[in-house]
């Protein structure tokens, strides 16, 4: 099939898992294997039974649906544990064991520890991790050599008993190295989902309130009094002008600023303000010094244009 999420491919994935599923109840009913007997002990016939929890996690990793992702990683990797554990019982190849559990549960809680001894083990269980890796790759292959000229004469019935126990052992070392790397995959595919769905849950908001959404601002002149908002509110460029008291008004409507935080303008403030100016402007005129050098300076400005005497800025 061109794509593994194609509608075909997973009706037959899940009728597999089904097939499977059934099989291993009745596995589990007949109690044919069990963690106290020798591989001797097992028929020939039994042995190709021991690979349903690796086809299940294979099976179950081929599942597309990426909202249960993460559920499906966590029963794959169980399946493949579990049948690691079966075959390490009954002495089926020589391998480390993983944890029954991804890795980042474990440590979840405790410190990781740092230092340069950990940075060395740190580098000796990665190169002894690299050297497993190769060593399985060689097996796989060997293993899948064998196997290929076993299948016909397996399958077409010519085979005696013994060769047909050895197929099946084959099938089973094949799968361990499977279910190997596969369980390392998973742990670094669950690693990454878990640390992308902690980044995408929000951040509660504080005492459990629910941030308001607030309007943009329109650019507006901010004027002292209405006064001087007639006369900024004339010009260039033309901006819609606000007095201080307008503008707690609209904040305040809007449930951004308090009618407590707003400050108490006392009426009539601007009228004396404008008062004193006034005040200010006829004390200055009543001034004889200060007007006549007013005067004195109009004149001078009347016979000398703007910039005379400037020659730094020529041109």
């Amino acid at each position: 099939e061109p794509s593994s999420g194609a509608p075909v491919v997973q009706d037959k994935v899940r009728q597999g898992l089904d097939a499977l599923q059934r099989a291993a109840a009745m596995v589990a009913q007949l109690e044919l294997f069990s963690e106290n007997e020798e591989l001797e002990e097992v028929a020939s016939a039994d042995l190709k039974y021991l690979l349903l929890p690796a086809l299940l996690g294979a099976l179950t990793l081929k599942q597309v649906d990426l909202s249960r992702r993460l559920e499906h990683l966590e029963s794959a990797r169980a399946q493949f544990w579990r049948f690691l554990k079966l075959c390490r019982s009954y002495g089926l190849g020589s391998f480390h064991l993983p944890p029954a559990s991804p890795p980042g549960e474990e440590d979840a809680g405790s410190p990781s520890p740092g230092g340069p001894a950990a940075a060395q083990a740190s580098l000796v269980a990665m190169a002894s991790s690299r050297q497993a890796k190769i060593e399985r790759y060689k097996q796989k292959k060997e293993l899948e050599n064998r196997l290929a000229s076993m299948r016909t004469f397996v399958e077409s019935g010519q085979a005696d008993e013994d060769q047909i126990r050895e197929f099946y052992i084959l099938q089973i070392q094949k799968w361990i190295n499977t279910s190997l790397e596969e369980i390392e995959s998973i742990d670094q595919e669950m690693v990454i989902l878990r640390s992308r769905g902690t980044a995408k849950q929000p951040s509660a908001p504080p005492h459990g309130t629910s941030r308001q959404v607030r309007t943009p601002l329109k650019p507006f002149v901010l004027t002292r009094d209405a006064a001087q908002a007639k006369v900024f509110g004339a010009g260039y460029p033309g901006l819609p002008t606000m007095t201080v008291d307008d503008w707690y008004e609209q904040r305040r409507r809007q449930g951004v600023v308090s009618s407590q935080s707003v400050p108490q303008r006392t009426p009539g403030i601007a009228d004396e303000e404008l008062q004193k100016q006034q005040q200010e402007k006829k004390e200055e005129e009543d001034d004889e010094e200060a007007l006549q050098k007013a005067r004195n300076w109009d004149d001078w400005k009347d016979t000398h244009p703007r910039g005379y005497g400037n020659r730094q800025n020529v041109g």
